[in-house]
């Protein structure tokens, strides 16, 4: 067994964030860059790109395969949207935030409207085709 270890620790502001790197995500972080569901209800994106997050855990196979893609979609796509990683091992309330009995987990998150969530992994061509049309409204 072997960690997945691809993304980026990174500080509320993500100043220690790298260009085009996936951010690993907690709960502070969450709540300050995302969405406060501590004091609301009704879902309202924070960020200023829209945004990728990915539940996963260290054990998770299909986590370990689709790690390598988000890192590579991060750099293709760096300066028009955000990936972030979320252990759900670590993260448990980020986990019953979103439903993840089942991961991975991918969170899409629009800067308008709701987030959608796509379970199970996928290639790389299906995830892009989610960004460019759903993220980023390019047909």
């Amino acid at each position: 067994m072997f960690a997945v270890n691809d993304g980026v620790k990174a500080d509320q502001n993500k100043k220690e964030a790298k260009s085009g790197e996936v951010i690993v995500m907690n709960k502070e972080m969450f709540i300050n860059d995302v969405f406060d569901y501590q004091n609301s209800k009704e879902w309202k994106y924070k960020g200023d790109k829209p945004a990728i997050i990915d539940l996963y855990a260290d054990w998770c196979g299909p986590c370990r395969m689709t790690a390598p893609i988000m890192k590579s979609l991060a750099k293709e796509y760096d300066g028009k949207i955000v990936i972030y990683k979320v252990n759900v091992d670590k993260e448990k309330e980020l986990a019953a935030l979103f439903n993840a009995t089942s991961i991975p987990l991918f969170v899409f998150i629009p800067m308008e409207g709701e987030p959608q969530l796509f379970r199970g992994a996928a290639d790389k061509a299906t995830y892009k085709k989610a960004i460019d049309e759903f993220l980023l409204k390019q047909k």
